[in-house]
């Protein structure tokens, strides 16, 4: 009936409206950390500039989109759905993105995680290589990502356009992420993306991916 209706349009409201705005999260290590893999410049404006901006246009498209849920108005609903897929993808893509690197990142990831990746793909090397090509690969801007799927309980290796978010659109749990937006690292690589991405295993937090995988698994 309407009136049950209106009440629960007037919660989803309420709920909305004492929910926090999303925030811009603190980096876990200094600009110039991951240098030389990846150097200051280009992570003071990756984070402070670009992820900056997503969380930004997140919030405002959740406003309009609120209003749009308290008008019943569809339309408007729906045409706010490519900026929310763009720019919550941002925030969701470039959160991940954070934590999966390390200044004592690199080298080989181990236990659980480490006997998925051998059984999944053969061996650490060949995942490495079909990562790497897979986030090569990627036409203009995007994401290469090993996630978990969690019927088959597998990993497996695909690629995002833009910032379509992983799970959102692929329903894999993401573990690890490698940005090919050019802002990520042209101020450095140019357009060299190969020599970005083969420099980018060296600050691979594989702590962060296994504690992922053991999330994703629950």
């Amino acid at each position: 009936n309407s009136r049950h209706l209106a009440s629960l349009s007037q919660t989803i409201n309420q709920v909305a409206a004492s929910r926090q705005k999303h925030t811009l999260p603190d980096l876990p290590y200094d600009y110039g950390a991951l240098e030389p893999h990846i150097n200051a410049e280009i992570m003071q404006l990756h984070h402070s500039k670009h992820h900056a901006t997503y969380v930004n246009n997140l919030n405002v498209t959740e406003e309009k989109y609120k209003e749009a849920l308290a008008k019943g108005d569809v339309s408007a609903q729906v045409a706010l759905q490519p900026a929310l897929k763009f720019n919550g993808g941002g925030h969701i893509n470039h959160s991940i993105f954070w934590t999966n690197l390390s200044p004592n990142g690199g080298g080989e990831p181990q236990g659980e995680l480490m006997e998925a990746i051998k059984r999944d793909f053969g061996s650490f090397q060949k995942m490495q290589e079909k990562m790497s090509a897979t986030a090569v690969a990627v036409q203009g801007s995007g994401w290469g990502w090993l996630g978990y799927e969690k019927e088959s309980g597998r990993l497996r290796i695909v690629a995002c356009a833009n910032q379509d978010p992983l799970q959102g659109t692929t329903g894999l749990i993401p573990l690890l992420g490698i940005d090919v937006w050019e802002h990520a690292y042209y101020l450095q690589y140019k357009n060299v993306r190969p020599d970005y991405i083969k420099a980018i295993w060296n600050i691979i937090n594989w702590e962060n991916v296994s504690e992922r995988l053991q999330t994703a698994k629950k």
